[in-house]
């Protein structure tokens, strides 16, 4: 009797910090002027962290990572614009 072996392949998953960047990116647009700009450096950072992992092929959130990126700079903005409107 043959033995089959199974083979389990494992998924791509999405990385910690690209979750948490796109999150903070998100928050960072509900807070007001110093949360917002301190939550929106917090997503370009785990941005950055998200997209140096995502090189692997074991992880995913490049993309993820990407979008927390430009929203933590339009985040930056609206901070800013909080700050003096």
């Amino acid at each position: 009797m043959a033995q089959h072996e199974v083979i389990r392949t494992q998924h791509p998953e999405y990385s910690l910090p690209s979750i948490l960047a796109i999150v903070s990116a998100a928050a960072s647009f509900f807070f007001g002027a110093v949360l917002g700009f301190v939550l929106a450096v917090a997503a370009i950072i785990l941005g950055v962290i998200g997209m140096i992992l995502a090189v692997s092929p074991s992880i995913r959130g490049g993309f993820v990572s990407i979008i927390s990126i430009l929203a933590g700079l339009v985040g930056i903005i609206a901070a800013v614009l909080k700050l003096f409107f």
